[in-house]
């Protein structure tokens, strides 16, 4: 009876692991590419998001170990 809880909950599991990707794929894909009008360290998204937008991007995202910022749109 155990195991059969188990499979249940590992089936559970998976179907939600791929609906969700199913929600992903049907967004669109994403481009990006760093930001050629920001200056130092990237500490956080919003101004990172609001020198993207001036760039004619939708949005912005600090990444990576020397924390650049790189600027989003859907292709």
């Amino acid at each position: 009876m155990e195991m059969r809880k188990s499979c249940g909950f590992f089936f559970l599991l998976l179907l939600l692991v791929f609906a969700s990707q199913v929600v992903v794929q049907t967004e669109g894909r994403v481009c990006e590419s760093q930001s050629h009008g920001f200056k130092g360290a990237c500490t956080g998204d919003h101004n990172c998001a609001l020198v993207c937008r001036n760039e004619g991007f939708s949005g912005g995202n600090c990444r990576g170990f020397r924390r650049r910022c790189f600027c989003t749109k859907i292709c």
